[in-house]
């Protein structure tokens, strides 16, 4: 059984705080977030195996932005200093 059954997908914005590289400003910035939460209940069609991986798994979330544009110079940044991933 495929891992993606496990979970529900959405996608989230989240703000952080993050501070330019070239300007040294500091600023508040949204962000897109992958959110995977567990579903309640195992799918019918699983096996022994299914079940071990299912009462392992919990939910989180992964970033998938990896740039932002500054608001005072325009440029474009690394995202640096934040988790990719957050359990949830």
């Amino acid at each position: 059984m495929d891992e993606r059954a496990f979970y529900r997908e959405s996608q989230v914005t989240r703000k952080a705080n993050l501070n330019c590289s070239y300007c040294r400003t500091q600023a508040d910035y949204d962000l897109k977030w992958l959110m995977r939460e567990k579903v309640k209940t195992l799918p019918r069609n699983a096996d022994e195996r299914d079940r071990a991986k299912f009462t392992k798994a919990q939910s989180y979330m992964v970033l998938l932005d990896d740039k932002a544009t500054c608001k005072h110079c325009r440029r474009l940044f690394e995202i640096s200093g934040i988790k990719t991933t957050a359990f949830l």
